[in-house]
């Protein structure tokens, strides 16, 4: 942990980090205030009070500040463990700073950069999320299997991450394995945002918002059939395995 922590702020981020990182975290305040905004209106919502950002500066630290993620990162598909570098709690989003970001992903090209710059808008949509929806809170959500592809697929799709997944998606269809529909959750850290992009271009980004804000059923079959405008599931599987194709060759960007 840093000796001191800065405070750069803006109207709902408080981010906390060291003062090496004082830059990154100007731009980033104001980018995650604009998402803050644009994620309470789709969820039919008031922006939260306060959410704090806090960046580390090692994994280490990050582990140690959020002792489940390290079992996350061990139960997730071995093609997405890279992306997992933080933790969202309610109001509270654990990540680390962008300057380790950009160095975890400095040799795989400007997608999976991209991917993984934009790992805390993704985590703050799951903290708002899981605020609006009880079975969607992180914690709840991220360590079972049932949800676990709807709370990372929300952070996924509104952040704007889904669209710089094409490489990380074909390393991970080429892993062998088929992931289940909807994916499990080892599967969930990658191929989440897939689900709800195809609902988007589907159905449009009103029955994402729906589907996130709404009470859930039991079970995702039941979700998953009502989103889908009550088409069967195995179908839906296959139209999402053909989406996932294309997602990776990038033939959806």
């Amino acid at each position: 942990m840093p000796d001191a922590w800065v405070e750069t702020a803006s109207e709902h981020v408080v981010a906390r980090h060291d003062d090496r990182d004082t830059r990154d975290a100007e731009r980033l305040v104001g980018e995650l205030e604009a998402l803050c905004a644009h994620t309470a209106e789709l969820l039919g919502v008031d922006p939260p009070g306060e959410i704090a950002l806090v960046l580390h500066g090692t994994p280490l630290q990050l582990d140690l500040a959020q002792p489940m993620l390290p079992l996350v990162r061990a139960a997730t598909h071995p093609a997405a463990r890279r992306i997992v570098a933080g933790w969202p709690q309610p109001g509270a989003i654990h990540v680390l700073a962008p300057r380790v970001l950009r160095d975890r992903a400095s040799h795989d090209g400007p997608d999976e950069r991209e991917f993984l710059r934009l790992v805390p808008g993704a985590l703050l949509v799951q903290s708002m999320v899981g605020a609006v929806n009880p079975k969607l809170r992180p914690r709840r959500a991220l360590l079972r299997s049932r949800w676990a592809w709807l709370s990372w697929g929300a952070g996924q799709l509104i952040a704007g991450q889904t669209a710089y997944a094409r490489g990380l998606i074909r390393r991970r269809l080429q892993g062998g394995d088929q992931a289940p529909f909807p994916p499990g959750l080892g599967d969930a850290p990658l191929l989440g945002g897939s689900v709800l992009d195809l609902l988007r271009r589907e159905e449009g980004m009103a029955a994402v918002g729906r589907l996130l804000r709404e009470p859930l059923p039991r079970t995702a079959d039941e979700a998953l059939r009502g989103a889908f405008g009550g088409r069967a599931t195995v179908h839906s599987a296959g139209t999402w395995r053909a989406h996932l194709a294309r997602l990776a060759e990038g033939a959806e960007r």
